[in-house]
């Protein structure tokens, strides 16, 4: 058994990964647990890592990955090294686990999971793909002592694997209607799971405030001494434009005070105004800390977030004449600010290849979408998708119109053949679809 893991490729070792080992991105609910018991074995297992380097730790419905990816982009400015843990993936699993923007290497993958499977004895466990992920990471990243890791919570805070961390400040972005068969069906208990990551006596960011999780928030930095800041009643944002570079063009300001002018940012998207203020708030922290993050660094770090970092599928051009761009929102708030995008967007006809997952009820988010588009409605190569025609049939029942068609590929080159120069073709509803593009 422990010798055909001995030789492991890399493509036998992510079939390990991926097949072996419940997985929620692939098979949904099943794979998720409600204890932290294999996470904290494994923690001990390797040593404690997450002890031999400071953390930033990010959660939230909707722009956490925005959020990890600038901060990360910036602190590399000031010139740490910072490493970087998010998920999904889009492309390869190695997007998940970066250094200074430079994804591990295959071979340290191989190795570090040959190694796993031939020590997982007598004293075995039995990880999910998650919680093998998040050891890998850490590990790793104590291993190349980085500065500074900013880990981006999975799913939900208080359970989650990453949850094991104490970091110099943690982050909530937004609440927002997602896996609410794991999380809560209010507003206020998904805030309850992700007010999960606030720690003792450490500060902590939320990105908007919401009547309905204020007090939950409050209550839970209360009990724990842990100094809370709403970034959006410190700063706002309240246009955007896109320069001649491509890049959006933003001021932040602090009540009538321009505190940082001409703020560019290569992430597109104007839902991004959300985000820019709690990283900069966090930044803000930070500097009161004592890291050394000088103005320049931010302004720097937000130009070249996309080049330093590595992100995808954030409002993503993937070509021109026609307009293609995809995004890998997939929830209400996701898609709501989509739509909104789409509405700024210039464009003869929309056309929107679409698909989403089995285990989520999609009439919510249908119900947002444009019914003047053409859609191709297809599913991604995952045991979760939905099937394209039930999809089809719930999305006719919010006055959708469109074709099906079996693969992602094939919605994708229909909508192509389809759209004119001047038209607009959107790809998303899941990550996995996004992906599948990529």
């Amino acid at each position: 058994m422990v010798n055909k893991f001995i030789e492991m490729t890399y493509q036998e070792t992510l079939d390990y990964l991926f097949e072996k080992l419940p997985m929620f991105q692939r098979t949904g609910p099943a794979a998720y647990k409600n204890t932290l018991q294999n996470t904290l074995e494994l923690d001990e297992r390797y040593g404690h890592p997450h002890h031999k380097f400071k953390t930033i730790h990010v959660a939230g419905t909707n722009g956490k990955g925005s959020v990890s990816h600038m901060l990360t982009s910036i602190l590399q400015e000031a010139g740490y090294k910072t490493g970087l843990y998010t998920s999904p993936h889009l492309k390869d699993f190695r997007e998940r686990i970066r250094i200074n923007g430079q994804m591990i290497s295959e071979e340290t993958v191989v190795n570090w999971v040959d190694q796993f499977v031939k020590n997982n004895s007598p004293r075995k466990i039995s990880p999910s793909f998650f919680e093998l992920t998040v050891a890998m990471a850490f590990d790793y990243f104590a291993q190349q002592n980085v500065d500074i890791a900013i880990i981006e919570v999975g799913l939900g805070g208080r359970l989650d694997s990453t949850n094991i961390i104490t970091p110099e400040v943690s982050v909530i972005t937004n609440i927002g209607f997602d896996h609410t068969n794991l999380l809560g069906n209010t507003l206020e208990e998904i805030a309850r799971e992700k007010a999960g990551i606030i720690k003792k006596g450490i500060p902590v960011v939320i990105g908007q405030k919401q009547k309905e999780t204020q007090k939950v928030y409050e209550d839970k930095a209360s009990v724990g001494s842990s100094p809370l800041f709403f970034a959006d009643e410190e700063l706002h944002i309240n246009y955007s434009m896109i320069g001649i570079d491509g890049k959006q063009i933003m001021n932040v300001n602090s009540g009538n005070r321009i505190l940082f002018p001409d703020l560019k940012l290569d992430l597109l998207g104007t839902y991004q105004r959300k985000n820019v203020p709690a990283v900069l708030k966090v930044i803000e922290l930070l500097q009161s800390k004592q890291w050394v993050i000088k103005e320049k660094h931010i302004y720097e770090g937000l130009a070249n977030c996309s080049l330093n970092t590595g992100l995808l599928g954030r409002w993503q051009i993937l070509r021109n004449n026609p307009l293609v761009v995809c995004d890998t929102g997939h929830n209400e708030d996701g898609i709501r600010a989509i739509v909104e995008q789409i509405k700024n967007t210039a464009y003869k006809k929309l056309h929107m290849v679409f698909g989403t997952v089995g285990d989520k009820d999609p009439e919510a988010i249908l119900k947002l979408l444009p019914q003047d588009a053409i859609y191709y409605f297809t599913k991604s190569s995952i045991p979760r998708a939905m099937d394209e025609k039930i999809l089809a049939e719930k999305a006719k029942k919010a006055g959708l119109k469109g074709k099906t068609y079996p693969t992602v590929k094939s919605a994708f080159d229909a909508a192509l053949a389809n759209a004119d120069s001047n038209d607009l073709v959107f790809i998303g509803g899941s990550t996995f679809i996004v992906a599948e593009i990529l």
